[in-house]
C-alpha cells in the first residue's frame, strides 16, 4: 500500500512538473530569456581541484556578464563557501527542513555569482520525499531568468548523488590530473556515465600541469581507451597550470582570478570560462534547468 501510494505522488509531480514547464517555455516566448544551462564539474576522487575550477570559472563567467549560480553538491564537504571566505548563516539543511526559503539561504559572492550552499553531513537529495522536491521545485520555479549559468559543483568519486547530478546536466566538465590514480579514476567515472546512464559526450579539463603538452598526453591516454573500450566523445576544454600560489588563494579564502588575475592559472581559468561562453549553443532539452529538475524529481525512481 505504501508503494501505491509512493507511485501516485510520484505521478502526481511529475504531472504538476510537466504544466509547470510548459508554462515555463510560454513565459520564455514572451520575455525572450532563455532556460538556464547547467553544467556539472565533477571528478572520480578527491584533491584534484575541482571546487578550485568551479568557483574561478564561475567568477570568470560572471566577469563575462553572465548571471551564474552554483549550487553546492558536494553534501559531504560542502566548501564553496569557505573559497570564497563567505560563512552563510543558512544552507540547504535549513530549507529542506522548512527553516528558511532558498532565498533566505542564498548568498552573493563575488562579482554577483549567487551561491546555494550546502551543509555538511546532509540528508541526500536522493531520499528527499516528493513533497520536498516539489518544494525544491517551487522556489527554484520562482528564480527562473535570473540566471543564465547554474553550475554544479558534485561530490568526488562515483556515489549515487555525483550520477544523479551528472546525469541531469546538460554539459559534464570532468577534472583531473596528471596523476596515474586521477587518470583511472576518471575514466571509471565515465565508464559509469556511459554504461549505466548512456552519457555519451564529456568534457575534460586538467588540473595542476607542468605544461601543456603533459596536459594533452593526459587527453590522449583516456581518449585512446575510451575509443577502444567505450562508446564516448571527449572534448578538451582546457588546463590549469601548477601553481604554488593556490594555496595561498585557498588559505586566504580568494579564488586565483581575484587575488592573483595575472598569473598563468587565472588566464587559463579565463580561457575556459570564454570557451564555455563561445560554445554556449540553445539549450537542448537535456540542459534546461526544467529538465535538471525533472530528472532529479526522478532518477533512481523508475519514473
Amino acid at each position: 500500500m505504501e508503494m501505491v501510494q509512493e507511485r501516485l505522488d510520484q505521478a502526481g509531480t511529475l504531472r504538476s512538473l510537466s504544466e509547470r514547464f510548459g508554462a515555463t517555455r510560454a513565459v520564455e516566448a514572451e520575455t525572450g530569456r532563455k532556460a538556464a544551462r547547467v553544467l556539472s564539474v565533477t571528478s572520480g576522487k578527491g584533491g584534484v581541484g575541482k571546487t578550485a575550477v568551479v568557483s574561478n570559472v564561475a567568477l570568470a563567467l560572471a566577469r563575462l556578464g553572465k548571471r551564474v549560480l552554483i549550487i553546492d553538491a558536494d553534501l559531504g564537504l560542502a566548501n564553496i563557501d569557505v573559497v570564497f571566505g563567505l560563512a552563510p548563516q543558512y544552507n540547504l539543511n535549513h530549507f529542506f527542513s522548512g527553516e528558511r526559503s532558498l532565498s533566505e539561504i542564498m548568498v552573493e559572492g563575488p562579482g554577483g555569482i549567487k551561491i546555494l550552499p550546502a551543509g555538511s553531513g546532509m540528508q541526500t537529495v536522493t531520499r528527499l520525499s516528493s513533497e520536498q522536491k516539489m518544494k525544491f521545485l517551487n522556489e527554484l520555479d520562482a528564480l527562473h531568468g535570473d540566471f543564465e549559468i547554474v553550475i554544479i559543483d558534485t561530490e568526488a568519486g562515483i556515489s549515487e548523488n555525483v550520477t544523479y547530478f551528472n546525469v541531469a546536466a546538460q554539459d559534464i566538465l570532468v577534472v583531473t590530473t596528471p596523476e596515474p590514480t586521477a587518470i583511472t579514476d576518471a575514466y571509471a567515472l565515465m565508464k559509469l556515465l556511459s554504461v549505466q546512464y548512456h552519457e555519451k559526450r564529456f568534457n575534460l579539463i586538467v588540473n595542476s600541469v607542468t605544461s601543456s603538452e603533459e596536459a594533452l598526453d593526459v587527453y590522449r591516454k583516456l581518449t585512446m581507451v575510451s575509443n577502444r573500450y567505450l562508446d564516448i566523445s571527449i572534448d578538451y576544454l582546457g588546463c590549469i597550470p601548477q601553481d604554488k600560489r593556490m594555496r595561498e588563494a585557498v588559505r586566504r579564502q580568494k579564488v586565483m582570478v581575484d587575488l592573483f588575475p595575472k598569473t598563468k592559472a587565472s588566464s587559463a581559468f579565463e580561457d575556459i570560462a570564454r570557451h564555455l561562453v563561445a560554445g554556449q549553443a540553445e539549450p537542448s532539452p537535456k540542459g534546461s534547468l526544467q529538465f535538471f529538475w525533472r530528472r532529479l524529481l526522478s532518477f533512481g525512481q523508475g519514473a
